[in-house]
């Protein structure tokens, strides 16, 4: 019989790709949303799968809602990709951003806790969780150091859901995932701001893109094939944590050089630095090793830094 999955947060960029490619699988899918019928949908119109979900009307924070919404669809797996997910807006809304990130996985675990039928759940993790690594390739034994309301949130979850997994032998798995990029990305995002301002001066305006730091370093990937490594944790037989990226780092401002470059500008005639965007703490190097990964899940990103900008600059 085919499977049945739960996303919670499947309106987001990583929502929507899971959803595309569950459906791909042969999966039904059910999405929650605080709000369906006032929702932003946007990301599953593009994909073209919209009516091809089973949208639930969720609040995460409420337990017996969550508990309401696992007993309808009786899901064979649970995906948890909601809570607010921008590290910028964790410094204004840090309690959200902690209630939305903390409480909404606890109530899915207990949820999962009480019912007579085995659950597999993804939780959406974040490399925010290392804080700086110093040069150092994180793995799944390097210690966290978070640095933003977001990361100390994501934090908390992991280790809830670590507690969760060896008290009541849940099987969950934490994808610890590094920075990941497609045309989906909200344009709060400073990848998405980078590629739509580009794009604009190319085609004529002479606006200049303001960033914050140009040095800090990060690994990006792409987005539509980091959601196929969600899916492979769920079909282990046991469930363990993995970190998902590319294994490269690049600066921002290498980023920023090759969005220009590939719209033929040089991007120090275009680029201002306004110390205004500089966050209250920020990491400096954020570098991963994906070996595990392609050791037990036989997974490899395919695309790189380079990879990613082409594919978003191309549906502009």
């Amino acid at each position: 019989m085919n499977k049945t999955s739960l996303i919670f947060g499947i309106s987001g960029q990583d929502g929507s790709y899971l959803a595309n490619f569950l459906l791909s699988k042969d999966y039904k899918v059910y999405g929650s949303s605080r709000d369906e019928e006032n929702s932003n949908f946007n990301n599953l119109e593009k994909l073209g799968i919209k009516n091809k979900i089973q949208f639930v009307t969720s609040a995460v924070e409420d337990f017996s809602n969550v508990s309401n919404i696992i007993k309808e669809s009786l899901p064979d797996e649970i995906y948890y990709l909601a809570g607010q997910s921008s590290v910028a807006l964790s410094f204004n809304k840090p309690a959200e951003t902690l209630n939305s990130n903390i409480l909404g996985i606890l109530n899915v675990l207990e949820a999962c806790r009480l019912m007579d039928k085995e659950i597999r759940i993804y939780y959406a993790g974040s490399s925010e969780c290392f804080g700086d690594t110093r040069g150092l390739a994180a793995t799944e034994k390097t210690p966290f150091h978070p640095q933003s309301p977001y990361a100390v949130a994501k934090t908390s979850a992991f280790w809830l859901v670590n507690n969760y997994r060896t008290a009541y032998n849940l099987f969950i798995c934490t994808g610890i995932l590094f920075n990941h990029e497609s045309p989906l990305r909200p344009k709060s995002f400073v990848t998405q701001k980078i590629v739509l301002t580009a794009h604009r001066i190319a085609n004529g305006s002479d606006e200049k893109l303001e960033l914050g730091r140009l040095d800090i370093s990060r690994d990006w990937g792409w987005a539509p094939e980091y959601v196929e490594a969600m899916w492979l944790m769920l079909q282990k037989k046991s469930s363990e944590d993995f970190v998902i990226a590319t294994g490269q780092t690049h600066s921002l401002e290498e980023f920023v050089e090759e969005v220009f470059t590939q719209l033929g500008l040089n991007w120090q005639n275009h680029v201002e630095i306004n110390n205004a965007l500089m966050r209250p703490t920020d990491i400096a190097i954020s570098k991963a090793d994906p070996s595990k990964a392609m050791q037990k899940l036989d997974w490899k990103a395919k695309y790189k830094m380079r990879e990613v900008v082409q594919m978003m600059i191309e549906p502009l």
